[in-house]
């Protein structure tokens, strides 16, 4: 970081140019290769060449995105479309600037003993299930299938980030992602052999995952909306970069993780799960797939996640201007 800043200084002096900008993103969760096109863009220098001198926070399991926006502590964050929208409904007025994800990672991990080898065999069952916003999707899936969540169909055990629940069976699925709890459960020492995955993508429940949210009244501001859009192609800079260098790009991710937590290991093959989710995408917003995660929020039965599609696209264009 101490490195970045002192080239940016230095640049700033040989030109004659004014003071980079300075962004503050939040991050969904802990630094990670999920993030890695961010951390990717500042190592590599892309959002100093964009005149912009970028802070990363990362999130945790007692931080959330909308919350930190709302109070003024992050200029973007990263954050999933059902979360976004159904703050945006509760009057936290989001906007959607880019969408690096094209694909969802999240699926349920069952233990094949368990006797789940179908959707149907939920019934019955107990499954652990993310909140803080997580849920969404899985609260779309289940009325989908006409499950009730309320323990007549399935009893819903509030999954907290570990795979504990599925380890010591207290649940017969549980919550993964492609690219980090799955590889948490085999690394506990089961087998795939002994697990039956359902994808959401596979399922036809899958909804947008992280994308860039800002706050709609901001982007009136020309200066912070052309911040925006310097920090979008920057961003979309880092993330095909990691795409393509993905060993490389897990490195980056582990120098700037002070926790020490991460391996290399597990962060070359998360990296590896994340490059296929962010394939295909440009940063702009697919509007097929805005519809489809619209659609599948507003499909709740009597108790949707959102009553309404926001107005308009629900999107800037600050993709459009910094693809050009």
């Amino acid at each position: 970081m101490k490195k970045l800043l002192t080239g940016a200084m230095f640049a700033a002096l040989a030109t004659g140019a004014q003071a980079a900008d300075d962004v503050t993103l939040q991050l969904k969760w802990v630094t990670q290769a999920q993030f890695a096109g961010y951390y990717v863009a500042q190592a590599k220098g892309f959002y100093e060449e964009e005149g912009l001198n970028v802070t990363i926070l990362p999130g945790g399991p007692d931080v959330a995105p909308t919350q930190v926006i709302a109070g003024g502590g992050a200029d973007v964050v990263v954050d999933w479309m059902p979360s976004a929208l159904a703050a945006r409904e509760k009057g936290l007025a989001l906007v959607n600037i880019a969408q690096p994800f094209k694909s969802s990672g999240m699926m349920l991990t069952c233990l094949k003993d368990s006797g789940v080898a179908t959707p149907a065999d939920f019934k019955g069952k107990t499954l652990g299930v993310w909140f803080g916003g997580n849920e969404y999707p899985f609260l779309n899936w289940m009325n989908k299938l006409g499950l009730k969540t309320d323990g007549s169909d399935v009893t819903v055990l509030k999954q907290g980030f570990n795979v504990d629940p599925l380890l010591q069976k207290q649940a017969a699925c549980i919550s993964t992602m492609t690219y980090n709890e799955y590889w948490q459960v085999i690394d506990a020492g089961v087998t795939p052999e002994q697990l039956v995955t359902f994808k959401y993508e596979d399922e036809g429940v899958a909804t947008l995952e992280d994308g860039l949210y800002v706050m709609e009244e901001k982007l009136t501001d020309p200066a912070f909306e052309e911040k925006m859009v310097k920090f979008v192609r920057a961003s979309m800079k880092g993330w095909k970069y990691a795409e393509a260098n993905s060993d490389e790009a897990a490195i980056i991710v582990l120098e700037n993780d002070e926790t020490g937590a991460q391996t290399e290991t597990h962060q070359k093959r998360m990296m590896g799960e994340i490059a296929k989710l962010t394939a295909g995408s440009n940063g702009a917003l697919d509007a097929a797939d805005y519809d489809r995660t619209v659609a599948a929020l507003m499909s709740g039965g009597s108790d949707p996640v959102i009553t309404k599609a926001p107005e308009g696209a629900w999107t800037a264009a600050i993709t459009d201007k910094a693809l050009k």
